[in-house]
Order: C-alpha cells, then structure tokens, then sequence
C-alpha cells in the first residue's frame, strides 16, 4: 500500500460515529487541510485505495470526494490524481468556520430555552472553551 499513507491521517471512521461515513471522511480531510497536514498540491489517495483502507465502499469515498470538490477543496485531473487545491486551506477553514458559527447558534438557543441569561451563556461559553 503505497499511497502515501495519508488515508492513515483520517481514519478510522466507524459506522457507530456520529455522522455519516462519508461526512466523517470529508470532516477529517477538511481537519487535516484546514491544519495544515495536507498542502496545497498533496496528492490524495485514489477512491479505490481510501476505500480499501477505511473499509467502505467506493461510492461513499466518491461522494466524499464530490462533495469536497464542490466546495473547492479538492480537486482531480483525469489520469494523474486528486489533490488538495491551493485554495482548499482557506476553503476548509471556511467551512469549519461556518459548522462552529452553526453550532455556536445552537448551543446558544438550547441554553436560553434552558432558562439561562445572556451572562450566564457567555459564562458557560467560556467554561467550554477553557475545558478543551
């Protein structure tokens, strides 16, 4: 197995795991991106090879890899690969931006319909943050 082991950096995933198989794959390859793991221009393990290595089928990595071009982050030239684009660093900040924004939101409505007061989410907002 001579892919650069870079299927190695995301996995596992497991069906147990919140999410979808293919959502975990493009959630860790946007981590892996959005750290720094994997340049601009890194060469990605073919459908088949990530497929055999994270135990899944093709079409889950085919749909993760779709999904992740779509949004600019990846890209494939006909022959030769698929690869992080130069802008998949920015793009998958972006969306990791966008998912915490989301989750920020909910996380604050769930505490207000709690009961909580402005001060006390902020206050538990810190709290959170100080535990990770």
């Amino acid at each position: 197995m001579s892919h650069d082991r870079k299927s190695l950096l995301i996995g596992p995933i497991s069906p147990a795991a919140e999410g979808t198989l293919y959502q975990q794959i493009v959630d860790r390859l946007k981590r892996e991106i959005s750290e720094g793991r994997l340049k601009p221009g890194a060469t990605l393990p073919s459908f088949r090879a990530l497929a055999e290595d994270l135990l899944v089928s093709l079409i889950t990595v085919k749909r993760a890899y779709e999904e992740l071009e779509r949004e600019g982050i990846i890209f494939r030239r006909q022959g030769l690969g698929t690869f992080v684009s130069e802008q998949g660093h920015d793009r998958s900040c972006e969306a990791k931006l966008n998912t915490a924004r989301k989750l920020f939101r909910e996380a604050a409505r769930e505490a207000a319909e709690a009961g909580l007061k402005l001060a006390e989410i902020l206050e538990l907002a810190h709290q959170v943050i100080k535990e990770k």
